[in-house]
């Protein structure tokens, strides 16, 4: 049985988030690139670089992902969006030639996630960004599989350290089957062991039955 006292609880897929997620609370703090649509009173002290009172209509500033969201309106426009550099064009461009060069780690680390969750705001690039995250996905899955399968018992922090984070957790759960594998072949897999409330219900038993 295992003894974890924290389950990790994974991310929301596509462009739903789970709130319960510690994934999906760092990714809800990353920053946006955002021009403010109207004047914002009495909240100058936000924008570090000003010394007004307001937030001035045309602001250029970053605002957490999770404000953005909150902020953004279709019909009545408070908050434009901008798209971070390695959603455009000229990054597209590089990930459709070869994804597999590009460290996403140090681009994002939430690529996929931050991509997702871009699809919010209307923009006339999104198809070609949600073809992109795709593409991307698809064409190193292989190679993060293929590696987290040929490497059984070895050092892996070289191999992970280019990857987003849902890539990271592809290749912890490839480790896993590796690993669960490797010990169903050495007869491992078959071995019963006491459940830790049962092993924590002996010794108090045995403390109450000693004098």
């Amino acid at each position: 049985m295992d003894t974890q006292s924290y389950f990790p609880v994974p991310p929301g897929v596509g462009m739903e988030e789970n709130f319960l997620s510690l994934d999906d609370i760092l990714l809800s703090h990353e920053r946006l690139p955002i021009r403010t649509e109207c004047t914002f009173p009495r909240l100058g002290f936000l924008e570090k670089s000003s010394d007004t009172q307001d937030i001035p209509e045309g602001t250029k500033m970053e605002l957490p992902l999770w404000l953005t969201k909150g902020l953004y309106e279709r019909k009545r426009k408070v908050v434009s969006v901008e798209l971070p550099k390695v959603y455009r064009e000229g990054w597209r461009t590089v990930f459709s030639a070869d994804p597999n060069v590009v460290d996403l780690h140090k681009m994002g680390p939430y690529y996929y996630g931050l991509g997702s969750q871009m699809l919010h705001f209307d923009s006339p690039e999104n198809p070609e960004i949600a073809q992109t995250l795709l593409q991307t996905f698809i064409a190193r899955f292989r190679r993060t599989m293929d590696s987290s399968q040929n490497a059984y018992n070895e050092d892996t922090s070289a191999l992970v350290e280019r990857l987003d984070c849902l890539e990271k957790a592809l290749f912890r759960s490839g480790q896993s089957g590796l690993n669960g594998f490797q010990s169903w072949e050495k007869g491992q897999a078959s071995q019963l062991t006491a459940s830790s409330l049962v092993l924590n219900y002996r010794k108090r038993k045995i403390t109450d039955v000693q004098p």
